[in-house]
């Protein structure tokens, strides 16, 4: 048989220090946009509306940040996790230039740790991944961290370096969409009254709207961003595998979780930073997705008083709704219901005239 095709890296052909350029360059289209509206029921005004973007100064409605982030990861996926058990967490993410429909992405990715598993069949593979628009510019980049199996369970382990990675990224580091102009943001047309000055450190948003996952949606979805991974398609192997059956891809997930927290979070109206997360638990077609968010943080900005930043934690539960639901069970294990436990930064827009910080609730 032809050795031309690939089976994808195995924990020991990964190095420190090793970059690898993933194939295949991305234009992203207007049609990419229309499908992932129809896939994840997003509303956030300024990527649903042309005319809202230009109100904040953009000349378009620019791709939503989360698409361009599951686009960027899908390049990484043939190279980085195809012959992975699970993508364990996220850490150190940030936004950079605007995407709009037109710019072309490519992605690459260094390794920055590895750790061989006790078991000795599987290794943990960090890296930080980066997607670059046309112009050489950065949209994204993220780091994360992913158990992937060996391939000679015998091959040595390599020495362990696990990279020190922050616990968010600080408000000073969060990239400001440049020229950004807020003084004309309509509330009665992004869906909500409530702006950065009415949100407390503290406060849990039960999102309330559930979503239940089709199993042609999350393949079509998973395909939109080119993500091979064999565990989200081929029914054929995954019968005899320890589900027994397709698992929805993560990103999916915290996609869903995103478009749900609309109802309560109208007006954060772009994802500014991604601190850390965990897919907790596998999802299936036929689950209901429920998402309730707790703002973690309020952050002010140098020189600005229009636009702050909130750091949330949003959790995404399975056929379990979220009210005054406890995510965690007394030995401090999650519930099994929850999905997702996501942390990230979005931003918000001050209420006119006030540059006053929030005054912190009792949590």
């Amino acid at each position: 048989m032809s050795e031309k095709t690939t089976q994808g890296n195995f924990f020991e052909d990964f190095c420190i220090g090793q970059t690898i350029a993933h194939a295949t360059p991305r234009t992203v289209t207007e049609g990419d946009v229309a499908l992932y509206t129809a896939l994840t029921g997003s509303r956030f005004a300024m990527t649903s509306a042309d005319t809202f973007a230009h109100s904040l100064s953009f000349r378009r409605a620019p791709v939503d940040n989360l698409l361009a982030f599951n686009i960027v990861f899908g390049k990484t996926v043939p190279d980085i996790s195809l012959n992975a058990v699970a993508n364990l967490g996220y850490a150190a993410g940030r936004f950079g230039h605007r995407v709009y429909p037109g710019d072309t992405l490519t992605a690459d990715s260094t390794v920055i740790g590895l750790k061989e598993n006790r078991d000795g069949q599987t290794g943990i593979v960090y890296v930080r991944s980066r997607g670059v628009n046309q112009l050489g510019q950065i949209a994204l980049e993220y780091c994360r961290w992913v158990m992937v199996r060996k391939r000679d369970p015998a091959s040595p382990a390599p020495e362990t370096v696990v990279p020190e990675l922050p616990e968010a990224i600080a408000a000073s580091d969060l990239v400001v969409p440049a020229g950004i102009r807020v003084e004309r943001y309509d509330t009665a047309l992004s869906g909500s009254p409530d702006l950065w000055n009415d949100y407390r450190v503290g406060e849990r948003i039960d999102h309330v709207d559930g979503m239940t996952i089709e199993e042609s949606e999350h393949m079509m979805a998973t395909r939109l961003y080119q993500n091979t991974a064999r565990v989200h398609f081929n029914q054929h192997a995954e019968k005899d595998g320890r589900f027994g059956r397709r698992i929805v891809y993560g990103g999916y997930v915290i996609s869903l979780a995103r478009a749900l927290s609309f109802n309560g979070l109208a007006n954060a109206f772009s994802v500014a930073a991604i601190n850390g997360g965990r897919h907790v638990s596998p999802a299936f077609a036929g689950d209901t997705v429920y998402a309730w968010s707790e703002v973690l943080d309020t952050l002010s900005l140098p020189g600005r008083n229009d636009l702050g930043a909130l750091r949330l934690r949003t959790v995404a539960t399975k056929d379990r709704r979220c009210a005054d639901f406890p995510y965690k069970l007394a030995d401090g294990r999650y519930d099994p219901s929850v999905l997702l436990d996501f942390d990230y930064t979005v931003w918000m827009p001050k209420r006119p005239g006030s540059g006053r910080s929030p005054t912190p609730s009792a949590a």
